[in-house]
């Protein structure tokens, strides 16, 4: 290596410009969510949504840009709110298991994803949907309107909502059953509905 005395090679200042970048993203993504700081592992984070307390509104965007309300996803059926990041690898851990909801109750429940607006762009989320040819829309939350809404201090977060828009589910990280909640809740609704 050819450096010369007090001179801080090129790997070294990537390297620490690559960190800081990272505790940027961070701590915008805890600033975006009004929460306290942020854990530095996604999916660390917790959600304070009580179980049936009604599902929070929120204007979000289309991957074409036009703007939605989140709660016209949950139209008198279960919806599952997922929140993450293209970036977030526990959210790339969660995916099949989002699949398998989507491929096992896609007629009963909606599946959302709901691309949080830190250290991505828009561009960015609509090239990780065609490149991951999900069946269910993604949604842009370029305000952070719903991360707010949802308390979602974290990616890799699921809110699960029941028929009647109440909270049925929260989970976090990658390891999570939502085939086994969405189950638990489409058998809740119909012991009810009898």
């Amino acid at each position: 290596m050819n450096t010369k005395p007090g001179r801080i090679p090129r790997y070294a200042t990537a390297s620490a410009f690559a960190a800081l970048a990272a505790v940027v993203a961070l701590a915008a993504f805890a600033a975006l969510a009004g929460a306290a700081p942020l854990h530095a592992q996604a999916g660390a984070g917790q959600v304070s949504l009580a179980p049936g307390t009604q599902g929070p509104d929120a204007t979000l965007q289309d991957l074409d840009g036009n703007e939605v309300q989140l709660l016209d996803y949950a139209d008198g059926k279960p919806a599952l709110f997922e929140f993450w990041a293209a970036w977030c690898e526990q959210c790339e851990e969660l995916q099949p298991e989002i699949d398998r909801v989507q491929a096992d109750f896609g007629d009963q429940v909606n599946v959302v994803a709901v691309a949080v607006a830190v250290a991505q762009s828009l561009r960015r989320v609509r090239r990780h949907a065609e490149a991951h040819g999900a069946e269910y829309p993604y949604l842009w939350d370029a305000d952070g309107a719903a991360v707010r809404a949802y308390s979602a201090t974290t990616t890799s977060i699921v809110v699960i909502l029941d028929a009647d828009g109440k909270v049925a589910y929260t989970g976090v990280g990658p390891d999570q059953d939502l085939v086994g909640a969405v189950t638990g809740i489409l058998s809740a609704q119909q012991a009810g509905g009898d």
